[in-house]
Order: structure tokens, then sequence, then C-alpha cells
């Protein structure tokens, strides 16, 4: 255990609001990321994950910056959207909209969604006990609440942009978000992470959504900060009636990025999807941790990760599937490939099933290679460069996972930067 710093302890006493409805919450955070720490190797599910040296002192922690136009058009995703703004880690501002309620977390449990709040803000500490959640738990009145009534199709996604302001100083962000998807609604959410300067800079954040009965939610995470940029990202989707959830995680650039994706189904026949991307290079790790918690009967859930690791960068996957003992005729599949493109990149994949039901269909497979040798000398020998040979096929192979991406211009968006990671334009 590394200890917990004494800065972030401060600064958590300035922040509190006592009168707050959140303050009891974050005190049991605050008591819980005292007591565990940061975790270390030694602890099973870091073990190939150095996160303690991304936590620095001099870290600015949640510091109020302005975003000029300038900045907003650098990062901006393409298409017509209800946009949320994170600064550092704190929630700024948002879209005009009628579609979707969207506003602080402090209001939200002190006002007329105070049992929904009460209900379900924290519900991912269950799976992940550990002193990073609870981080983020003790400063959660900087987040935001989105809810959407029920029968709603919302028209636009909903783009959440967290930017970190590091131009002049090194930043620790601590976003919170709390969705709540109402029965038979359709949602799509896009979360962008963005650094507008070179210093170092930490993202400790958790996105918790709950899906009534008949919802369709389609998730998509980008993460392209550069090899500054360090992040723990939580993704927790509550399936607490009969819905399709989706997401989809994009993962291009980062010093440690460890993506935690949680799917719990709690009700009869639900379905998710989850499907990922890491295209490494340099020195960078991304660790991505899922968990399909199956707790109901006749649940279906499909997973594919797909990696590409060049220069000395490492991938790694770690993926469980729970069957509770009344969760008979789950059906769940879980999918890792990988592909090494120099003999120092690395990947440590882990596939794991837990069935403790007995009449359950459950499959889990990974491969580990190099590009193959057939297809880039049948490329090479129709004229193509080998540059380019190689680009066609790395596509190829990333390919599947794009196509998850339901809307078409960010869909195109997040092919253009591939494309250019791959150094060839299709």
């Amino acid at each position: 255990m590394i200890q917990p710093d004494n800065n972030i302890v401060t600064q958590y006493h300035n922040r509190l609001k006592p009168e707050s409805k959140l303050a009891v919450l974050q005190e049991k955070a605050m008591q819980d990321y005292r007591h565990y720490g940061l975790p270390t190797v030694k602890h099973e599910e870091w073990r190939y994950t150095r996160i303690g040296s991304s936590f620095k002192s001099d870290m600015a922690l949640g510091q109020h910056a302005e975003l000029s136009a300038a900045d907003v058009n650098s990062f901006r995703l393409p298409g017509d959207a209800i946009e949320i703004f994170f600064v550092n880690g704190v929630f700024q501002s948002a879209s005009q909209t009628e579609e979707v309620t969207i506003q602080s977390l402090d209001i939200a449990a002190a006002g007329e969604y105070a049992q929904i709040v009460k209900d379900n803000l924290g519900h991912s500490a269950k799976y992940h006990p550990d002193g990073i959640n609870a981080l983020n738990t003790a400063f959660v009145n900087g987040g935001v609440f989105i809810h959407v009534s029920a029968g709603k199709q919302v028209s636009k996604p909903i783009y959440i942009y967290h930017v970190n302001h590091n131009k002049t100083v090194s930043t620790l962000a601590l976003p919170r978000t709390l969705i709540y998807v109402g029965a038979g609604c359709g949602l799509e959410v896009a979360e962008h992470h963005v650094s507008l300067g070179t210093h170092d800079t930490l993202t400790n954040m958790v996105t918790e959504i709950v899906v009534e009965q008949g919802a369709i939610v389609n998730f998509y995470k980008i993460q392209n900060e550069g090899s500054h940029a360090s992040q723990v990202s939580t993704t927790h989707f509550r399936q607490i009636g009969k819905a399709l959830c989706n997401a989809t995680t994009i993962s291009l650039s980062g010093n440690i990025v460890r993506n935690n994706l949680n799917m719990v189904m709690e009700a009869d026949h639900g379905e998710s999807h989850m499907y990922g991307l890491y295209l490494l290079d340099g020195n960078t790790l991304v660790d991505n941790h899922t968990i399909v918690d199956n707790v109901m009967p006749h649940c279906f859930s499909n997973e594919l990760y797909k990696g590409i690791m060049d220069g000395a960068s490492t991938g790694v996957f770690n993926g469980k599937i729970f069957v509770r003992q009344d969760a008979q005729k789950t059906n769940a599949y879980q999918s890792n490939k990988n592909v090494l493109l120099t003999n120092e990149a690395s990947v440590n994949t882990k596939p794991q099933l837990e069935i403790f039901a007995d009449d359950v269909k459950c499959s889990h497979g990974c491969t580990i290679g190099k590009l193959d040798e057939e297809a880039l000398f049948y490329l090479r020998a129709r004229g193509i460069g080998e540059k380019a040979a190689k680009s066609l096929l790395l596509h190829a192979f990333a390919v599947d996972i794009l196509d998850n991406i339901k809307t078409a211009s960010l869909r195109d968006y997040v092919d253009q930067l591939i494309s250019e990671r791959l150094e060839f334009n299709f």
C-alpha cells in the first residue's frame, strides 16, 4: 500500500461542504482512501500497473481554468451534440437542452432526484474496494448528474469532454458522472479525454450508468492525450431492467492508462456488448480490466478486445465473467486478440470465468502473435509498399471494433485518428 498524500487530504478538508447531501458519502470515502491507500503491484488486480508512480504531490487538484473558443475548437468532436465540459475534473458547463436533465451532483442529491442519487451513486465501489475508487468519491461534489426520462429517444449524442488544462502546471483530475436512463429510452454517450498542455496529468474518473427496462445505451470512450497523461477510468453499468448496453473503448496514447469496465446484469434477459481497441507505441501501458456480473438468468454478453503494440509498449487484458447461482441460461463470450509489432512490445492477458450455475454457455480465449507474413507477402507482390501493406493489415484487424461506433461522424473521426497513427491515409 502507498500511503495517502497529505496534500490530497488537506484539499479534501478545504473543499468539503458539511451541509451538502453528499458529505456523509464523501467522509466515508475519505476514510476508505486513508485505509486502503494506493494499490501497488503486490495487489493481484494491479500486478502489471504501477499507478502510484503517476500520483505526484505537486499536482494541482481541480484547479479552475477557463476554456477559450480556440481551446474548444481544437478538440471538439464532429456532429451536432449535447455537450458537457469538465475542466481539471470539475463539472464546468453544459449545453442548454430540453431532452435531458443535466445538473451538478450536489443539486441532484438535494432535489427531486435525491433518491436516485442515494440508491445508485457509489455502486461501483462494490466491485472496486480500493483507494483509487474511494479517492474519486471523496471529491464527488464536483461531478455531474444526467437524467433521461422514461420513453425519451434522445436525438443527439451526449459528448462529455474531460479537459486537463495543464499548460502551466501538472494536474490531478477527479471527475464523477452519474447517468440514469429511464425505461424505453435510447441514448448515445461519448467521453473524450483532452490535454491542452504538456505538463504531467493524471485523471482518476468514475462514470456510473443505470439503465432501466427496454432502454438502449451506446457508450464510447476516446483516449488520446499523449505520453504525459495517465488515467484510471472506471465505467460502471448497472442494468436494473431488461436492457441493451454497448460500450466501446478506444485507447491510442498515454503514459499509464487503466480502464475498468463493469457490466452488472441485475434483470432477466439483459444484453451487453463490450469492445476495446488499444493501439500503442513508445512506453505506453494500457491495462483493460472488465467484469461481467450475471446476477439473473437468460442474459447474454459478448466481449471483444483487440490490441496492437509497437515500440516498447505494454498491453494488459484481464476479463472476468461471473455467473451467479440464480443466473441459469446465461450466454457469455469473451475474446482478446493481440498483435506485437516489435520484440520489445509485450502483452499480458488473463481471461477468467467464475461459474456457480450449471446450465450456461460460456467461453473465453486469447491470441498473441505477429502480422500475418503470408498476407503481407500477398500485398507486396501486388505492388503495395511494405509500410502501406502493414498499415492495411493493421487497419483491417482494427476495423470491426470501429464498426460498433453507431454515430457515423464519430466513427469517421476515430478512423482518421487510427489511420494517422498507422501513417497511411485510407
